[in-house]
């Protein structure tokens, strides 16, 4: 977190005043805080304001501004679920007892294009939007990063075109510096922007003269309990950071009270929620792990479509079955009557009011590559067909409760392309950035008839057991007490359609062994008189690519893992779905990573080692990527280890079969595999872009 302004700090916010057209901007760090001098129209900061005790000033008896809807959103940074939860259960809160409390997720769907850090700068930027970061563009916390306006525009923006009547007014109070800046590109949407500097008392103050100043749109953030959170959740510390907000925010809930009681037209919707979660240790990791992806939903309003009241959050990927934080700002747009229609909808989540809840909204690429297959979840009143827009025109309107469409994508060539779909039920609408990697049926590529050179080992993958057809090597779980294998519908399209072989290294024995082992008769690693060789083989992550968080797991490997400069070849999947390709001498090691691969999507994945030029190509091959590969340099030492431990090839574990024992916090899960392949000698990067754009098995080679 961002706390106090330093020298570069300030020259920043002093641009981005001037670039905002801010009615107020900020000065020190101080119990008071805020603007430097008066907001137009309303009453100057209270003197003796400081700790939490936020403004002594009276609410004014006779409401000032309009009748009508109104909203205050508040978001209080390190505040966690459970957190919040459990003070109100012990009614350490009372002033936040009212609120309808649910957990809800940040962070967009790992390994999908929706993907973001689940840290402050990509967390408030959702917030503003309704977006994740591929629309927004804020993906870190730095001084340097600015919401995307133009594919993103804020609440603040939005409403203010849908609401023109004079005197319309919106307003930002915050407590770190950050967050102003992100909307620095978005001049005249914000009438009076403060920089509380790090002050919540100020955060209080302001946000209570704003109240009663009769402002319509009003977003305040408080910072406390992240500052608190380094102490530890269980700390005093913490523990009264949140006492104090509470309070703070309770002074709030009691001006917009009085405000509904001077006057019963006057509508107002409060929302509460934070940016991301926190680990075990109070930090934000910015990872995708649960801990960090989990936040909340508060809010004075029963709201149809949020799900979960009172609930604890779920421990595993059934929170994203729950609202997302990309529900915020077109829930507050409803209620403000300045949500867009379907044709320009752009949010990632729907309001909250609807009487449907269409979550889990999902496309990935048919196994024709030439189609976008686009899912979701239906819940509440499913009586409505449902309508999906593409880049904002209807292309399909289906049956009430359809859950699924095929959408057939007409490209002039082959080529990454990317869709903007909408999907309407009933009250509710969704957005989705969808990409393909699309191969144009004009040119139907077929298998490179050369794959069938050098090929030494091959597994279709078919039937269990997995058999090699070139009967030279075998492959078996690592256990036999531990068989974590099963076959699944695979990913070619007929005639092809066979089966996939399923490793799932949750299925383990007494040691903790687990995963597949492949053992050649004669090993491409070792062998002299192998110059070259490629491993080539189709993998499938699970929905959310869960295996690839914290120390990652092993797709393949012949070492010891737990470091990658351990002698032997592993490739690794890392958070974000990311593919690492990686050798090792046992005290130096060489790497190949960024490699993406879309979560429970077939992609091709490849190695190749050319010993005598002293090279290793990694490939990955993702329907929504596209092609990804780079060259990476090795040294004769390398290659004199590439053989690792000796103990074979592992598949979703190393060369030990016990990875997944020795790093207890990487997670145990499903790899699915296909079409298992390995040659000796270098393949062209043309012979397996056939394998990846004709979508055949080597099986249907000659």
């Amino acid at each position: 977190m961002i706390r106090g302004l330093n020298a570069r700090h300030a020259r920043a916010w002093g641009s981005a005043c001037t670039l905002l057209l801010l009615a107020a901007c900020g000065g020190g760090g101080g119990g008071g805080g805020g603007a430097s001098f008066p907001l137009v129209g309303t009453p100057p900061a209270s003197s003796g304001s400081g700790g939490s005790t936020g403004s002594s000033n009276a609410p004014p008896p006779v409401n000032q501004g309009k009748s009508g809807p109104k909203a205050l959103v508040v978001e209080i940074d390190g505040l966690t679920h459970s957190a919040l939860r459990d003070a109100m259960a012990q009614n350490k809160v009372p002033a936040l007892q009212s609120l309808r409390v649910a957990p809800a997720w940040t962070g967009g769907a790992n390994g999908t294009p929706s993907e973001q850090r689940t840290t402050d700068g990509p967390g408030w930027a959702t917030l503003m939007t309704g977006t994740w970061a591929q629309r927004h563009g804020v993906r870190w916390d730095t001084a340097d990063q600015r919401i995307d306006v133009k594919l993103a525009p804020s609440v603040f923006a939005l409403v203010r075109q849908n609401n023109k009547a004079a005197g319309y007014r919106t307003a930002s109070v915050t407590s770190s510096l950050l967050y102003p800046l992100l909307l620095a590109n978005e001049a005249g949407t914000v009438d009076s922007a403060i920089d509380c500097a790090g002050a919540d008392a100020c955060v209080t103050d302001r946000t209570s003269q704003l109240i009663d100043a009769g402002y319509d749109l009003l977003v305040a953030q408080y910072g406390a309990p992240a500052a608190a959170a380094g102490n530890g959740l269980k700390s005093d510390a913490y523990q009264r950071s949140i006492a104090d907000t509470a309070a703070g925010i309770g002074q709030l809930l009691a001006r917009v009270a009085q405000r509904s009681a001077n006057d019963p037209k006057e509508d107002w919707l409060v929302i509460l929620t934070t940016g991301h979660g926190l680990d075990a240790f109070g930090s934000a990791t910015g990872v995708q792990d649960n801990g960090n992806k989990t936040v909340f939903i508060a809010s004075n309003k029963t709201l149809a479509a949020l799900p979960g009241v009172g609930a604890a959050a779920p421990a595993d990927a059934t929170l994203l079955a729950l609202a997302a934080a990309t529900d915020i700002a077109p829930t507050v747009l409803r209620h403000l009557g300045a949500l867009p229609a379907a044709t320009d909808y752009r949010f990632a989540g729907q309001a909250l009011q609807a009487s449907t809840s269409l979550r889990s909204l999902a496309a990935k690429t048919g196994a024709d590559k030439r189609s976008i297959e686009l899912s979701w979840t239906l819940a509440g009143n499913t009586s409505a067909a449902v309508q999906v827009l593409r880049d904002g025109k209807v292309v399909a309107t289906l049956p009430a409760g359809s859950t699924a469409y095929t959408d057939p994508i007409v490209a002039a060539s082959d080529g990454l392309y990317a869709f903007q779909y909408t999907v309407v039920a009933g009250e509710a609408s969704v957005a989705l950035a969808a990409q393909i990697s699309y191969v144009a049926p004009e040119a139907p590529v077929t298998l490179a008839p050369t794959l069938a050179n050098g090929l030494v080992n091959y597994y279709p993958l078919d039937a269990l057991p997995s058999v090699d057809t070139k009967n030279a090597s075998t492959l078996a779980p690592w256990a036999s007490d531990a068989n974590g294998g099963s076959l699944v519908d695979d990913g070619y399209s007929a005639p092809y359609k066979a089966k996939a072989l399923r490793v799932d290294s949750t299925v383990k024995n007494a040691s903790g062994m687990a995963g597949y082992r492949l053992v050649q008769n004669n090993d491409v690693t070792t062998n002299a008189a192998v110059t070259a060789f490629t491993i080539g083989f189709w993998v499938r992550t699970d929905a959310t690519c869960s295996q690839g968080v914290s120390n990652g797991g092993t797709v393949i490997g012949n070492k010891n893992y737990t470091t990658g400069g351990n002698a032997g070849l592993a490739i690794g999947l890392f958070g974000s779905c990311e593919i690492r390709f990686n050798v090792g001498t046992g005290s130096a090691r060489a790497d190949s990573n960024g490699y993406s691969l879309s979560a429970g999507q077939w992609a091709y994945v490849a190695v190749v080692i050319d010993k005598a030029a002293l090279t290793m190509r990694g490939y990955v091959m993702d329907p929504v990527r596209g092609v990804q590969t780079n060259s990476t340099a090795i040294t004769t030492a390398l290659v004199d280890k590439l053989g690792g431990l000796g103990n074979g090839l592992g598949l979703n574990e190393d060369g030990t079969g016990l990875y997944y024992q020795r790093e207890s916090s990487s997670p145990r899960g499903a790899m699915d595999f296909n079409d298992f392949a390995i040659w000796n000698r270098a393949l062209t990067s043309a012979e397996l872009n056939s394998i990846f754009k004709s979508g055949q098995p080597l099986s249907s080679l000659p």
